[in-house]
């Protein structure tokens, strides 16, 4: 019941701070908002770009692989073969 006391004071004096100093909220935020934009902008290109690395090291890794799957493969076909023929002749 205190929290509900205390919130609704809260939200009252808000709102009467708003309408008592609304020119001076709006002055902060017209200062703030490019401040947040250029931070969010920075903080989504420093991600962005880390997502791209990893992008780029998995790529390279898997063509790294790819050349050694491929011989593990073809060295299996080649084993499966000789047991196919194998049983064909038995």
């Amino acid at each position: 019941m205190k929290t509900l006391i205390g919130g609704a004071v809260a939200a009252v004096l808000g709102v009467i701070g708003l309408a008592v100093w609304f020119p001076a909220f709006l002055q902060l935020l017209a200062g703030s908002v490019p401040i947040m934009l250029l931070l969010g902008g920075g903080l989504a290109l420093y991600l962005g770009f880390d997502e791209l690395k990893d992008t780029w090291k998995q790529e390279k890794e898997n063509t790294e692989e790819g050349g050694d799957d491929v011989d593990k493969y073809k060295q299996e076909i080649s084993d499966l073969k000789k047991e196919i023929d194998s049983l064909k002749k038995a």
